[in-house]
């Protein structure tokens, strides 16, 4: 099972690769105060994980604690926190029905054209 799925581009493997991993120290306290706040809710949304100069970065953890990470660009001041919201619910969704494939095995690399043309129309919306 993944512990975090992010969405990098080609060119800026390295640099998304530092930002998303510094992310996980966030969520991981975000995590534990909604954990001891709320602990029976369904979608755990975490929203901005924190900006920096030329990103911001968002957070959701599913019930199973499967972390998605979504990095999109500071100067991208179109998109709403219920639009990133629903970027996650959609990446959320195509994740599950990969999961629910009963021919792939839980800890594999995803191979799904679905789940990668999806993942590819999100970062037409978000760029």
């Amino acid at each position: 099972m993944a512990v975090c799925i992010a969405v990098i581009a080609k060119e800026n493997e390295l640099k998304f690769h530092y930002t998303v991993h510094t992310s996980l120290d966030v969520v991981e306290e975000k995590i534990s105060a909604v954990g001891k706040a709320m602990a029976d809710q369904r979608e755990l949304y975490l929203g901005l994980l924190y900006p920096t100069e030329d990103q911001k970065v968002y957070g959701y953890v599913t019930n199973s604690k499967v972390k998605f990470v979504i990095v999109v660009d500071s100067s991208n001041t179109s998109l709403r926190d219920n639009e990133i919201r629903s970027m996650f619910r959609k990446l959320h969704n195509s994740f599950t029905d990969v999961m629910c494939n009963p021919f792939y095995n839980p800890g594999d690399t995803i191979q799904s054209k679905a789940f990668d043309s999806m993942v590819s129309a999100m970062m037409v919306q978000a760029s």
